[in-house]
């Protein structure tokens, strides 16, 4: 046989993966195959492969019988938009995308050079775990992926997106990873499975209740991004790949932008409601605000009563973080603090510029806060804003209270602007919980004690409810009509280009986790 033929019969062969009979019980599934994700993450003709030839190398178990090209994941490199990635994709159709050693050394290869090249790395995730011919040896190769996902961590972006299964050792990778994407019914992740639960725990509970992108999009914040169906998943994938840069030396891309930067929209004057407790969206404010109103949201659907996601001002990438009226009155608690926490660290790991928008009436109370740790989960928070040294601008809207303020973002934890519209709100707590505080046994003695606790809450306001005790002592660098929000933020952003801020030389910190 000629040799040129012969190589072109052998990557067919290899493109087939585990067959065409299994290629079709993947698509009777809803799912596509490792290498029809890949045509759609990367741009057209861009994909590069590695590997292709590589097979396992266990002789026990009749697997040197089975010996497939690929060993059940494809890699390689590409572009997205021009921009180079390195991937990784794990075919369920070849002995179910279990991991082998050869298999766990096509990733880490991929891993290694995405490393040296400054490209972010994108794994999607289909496998039934470790496979379990080779025993320890498939343990071996997930912790060498292990470690290597710690070290490119605020190096490199990692995204993983879980395709299908994605059980015990083999959830430990992604996690490690900046983001998670998942496919609503048809991916699932869980160090152990619903049979293990049932037995140990006697909990009957399916695969998806378990693991699902509800489970993880919801209830424990896991995934990110909970997504229709794959192909809507690896749109995502791409749009967030253009909100973030290269690696940690560079920049974040800047795109020509066609939305005026001085433009003023007078929906923002009218937003926030009067009534100090009536709530509103925080999502319109942001909307208005930035580029094209194109917000791209982060872990929508967990711990909403704050928001995380990226954006652009003027073409360049900012991250957002922001308290939401509309869910628990804005309050930070355990989950809203983690998800705060984790974002900003990402952002600043990356060179994207951190924008807060402000309305807190301070931590949510309770015994199960209490008990669960919101001190350490706020402190989360609070070490994050103060450590991170990106430009970081915060917008005050209406409620700033007590160390909630000092928390998200304040001028003493080094934020670089600080701005507030006129319904700010700044004061250590509410009017009325301060008069009753303040003012307790004067109004017990009261003839009329409700008339002189409303007289007293009246003149609390007008004394402390407001953003200009705190611009006057320079806590506020200016106080602004919400319609100037865009512009001026713009103008901060250009500002603050220049930007340097260094923390004390160390090893690390020791965030409380």
């Amino acid at each position: 046989m000629d040799k040129i033929e012969q190589l072109r019969e052998l990557r067919e062969k290899a493109r087939m993966g585990g067959g065409k009979e299994r290629i079709e019980k993947q698509h009777a599934k809803g799912k596509l195959t490792a290498r029809e994700r890949l045509d759609l993450l990367l741009d057209e003709g861009s994909f590069e492969e590695v590997d292709m030839f590589v097979a396992h190398r266990c002789t026990d178990f009749g697997l040197e019988k089975q010996k497939i090209m690929g060993d059940g994941v494809v890699t390689g490199h590409g572009r997205i938009d021009g921009r180079l990635v390195y991937v990784f994709s794990q075919d369920f159709t070849v002995f179910g995308g279990s991991l082998s050693e050869a298999h766990g050394e096509k990733i880490c290869k991929i891993m290694d050079m995405a490393m040296k090249m400054g490209a972010p790395v994108i794994g999607l995730n289909d496998s039934g775990g470790a496979r379990v011919q080779e025993g320890v040896v498939s343990l071996g190769a997930y912790a060498n992926i292990f470690l290597r996902n710690t070290l490119a961590s605020g190096v490199i972006p990692q995204i993983s997106a879980i395709m299908g299964p994605c059980a015990g050792g083999a959830v430990y990778s992604p996690a490690i990873t900046d983001f998670i994407f998942m496919v609503k019914k048809t991916s699932y992740m869980f160090v152990t499975g619903p049979k293990v639960v049932k037995t140990v725990t006697h909990e009957d509970v399916s695969s998806e209740g378990l693991g699902g992108s509800e489970a993880h999009g919801v209830k424990s914040g896991v995934s990110h991004f909970s997504c229709e169906n794959e192909p809507h998943t690896l749109e995502k994938i791409r749009k967030l790949i253009g909100f973030i840069p290269q690696n940690n030396l560079e920049e974040p891309p800047i795109l020509p932008c066609e939305d005026d930067k001085n433009r003023q929209d007078e929906k923002l004057l009218t937003i926030v409601p009067y009534s100090p407790t009536k709530p509103y969206d925080m999502k319109e404010i942001i909307t208005k605000v930035v580029d094209n109103e194109d917000f791209f949201e982060v872990h929508e659907h967990f711990a909403p009563n704050i928001v995380v996601g990226f954006a652009r001002l003027n073409g360049r990438s900012v991250g957002i973080i922001a308290n939401q009226p509309a869910v628990l009155a804005g309050c930070l608690d355990i989950n809203s603090s983690k998800k705060g926490a984790r974002f900003i660290r990402f952002c600043d790991a990356f060179n994207i510029p951190i924008i807060t928008f402000e309305d807190v009436p301070g931590f949510l109370p309770g015994t199960d806060q209490e008990w669960g740790g919101i001190i350490t989960s706020g402190a989360k928070l609070l070490y994050a804003y103060c450590e991170a040294t990106v430009p970081k601008l915060t917008v005050i809207t209406r409620k700033a209270y007590g160390g909630a303020y000092d928390v998200m973002n304040s001028k003493h934890i080094r934020g670089d602007v600080n701005l507030a519209w006129p319904t700010a709100e700044i004061a250590v707590m509410g009017p009325k919980g301060a008069v009753e505080i303040v003012f307790q046994k004067e109004i017990q003695k009261a003839a009329d004690p409700e008339a002189l606790e409303e007289q007293k809450i009246i003149e609390y306001t007008e004394k402390f409810a407001n953003p200009y005790v705190a611009a006057a002592r320079g806590y506020i660098d200016d106080v602004i009509e919400p319609h100037q929000t865009r512009p001026r933020l713009i103008r901060a952003l250009e500002m603050l280009q220049t930007k340097v801020d260094l923390n004390p030389k160390k090893k690390h910190g020791n965030i409380p986790l």
